[in-house]
């Protein structure tokens, strides 16, 4: 292996600003371990997918994302949780980046899941729900740890920086398996799962 940085794209199902999921991104950003890098994307632009639209040619921003996903060695996405589910705009990159049927960009990703949440679940429901999703597109799920941010707005501090320690813990454990996870499907080979 002659270069055998970890490339993650990361991205959070909320477009809220001051997003706690945004902030836990931008905590994992900070907690990588070495040979990882991450690249964060705003899918803020994102069309309204529809089936009738995606016979058509797709818009610069669908491409792009796609594009994204299919480079990337794995996939980190953080949600909220909205009526005991993902919120619709994650919904919708989803939907554009696995169609049209046969051209799914998470085929085999690898990816993570996490989630912050002012509720004492810390997105729970909603990540239960990504899952499913995620392995119906046949993308690789990490199982553990899970990263779940309860009481998020008692864990960021003004700057939105992460600084519950425990959460940091978990998210170290989980960046370091996702790395390793990654690595076993790209290369065939991995240090210890943690």
């Amino acid at each position: 292996m002659a270069d055998d940085t970890i490339k993650i794209l990361g991205f959070a199902g909320s477009m809220r600003q001051g997003s706690y999921n945004r902030m836990l991104l931008n905590a994992a950003a900070e907690l990588l371990p070495s040979n990882t890098t991450m690249d964060i994307y705003d899918f803020g632009e994102m069309p309204i997918f529809d089936q009738d639209s995606e016979k058509k040619t797709l818009s610069a921003e669908v491409t792009k994302f796609k594009e994204k996903v299919r480079q990337a060695d794995a996939i980190l996405i953080s949600t909220p949780e909205y009526n005991y589910t993902i919120p619709a705009a994650l919904k919708n990159v989803l939907e554009w980046a696995s169609r049209p049927y046969g051209d799914n960009a998470f085929d085999r990703k690898p990816v993570a899941v996490m989630s912050a949440s002012t509720e004492g679940g810390g997105g729970a429901i909603a990540q239960y729900h990504l899952r499913q999703i995620m392995v119906y597109l046949n993308a690789y799920v990490l199982n553990k740890p899970q990263v779940l941010v309860n009481f998020a707005d008692e864990k960021f501090d003004a700057k939105g920086a992460l600084t519950d320690s425990d959460a940091r813990t978990h998210l170290k454990v989980m960046l370091t398996n996702l790395q390793n996870w990654a690595r076993l499907i790209k290369y065939g080979k991995a240090n210890n799962l943690i």
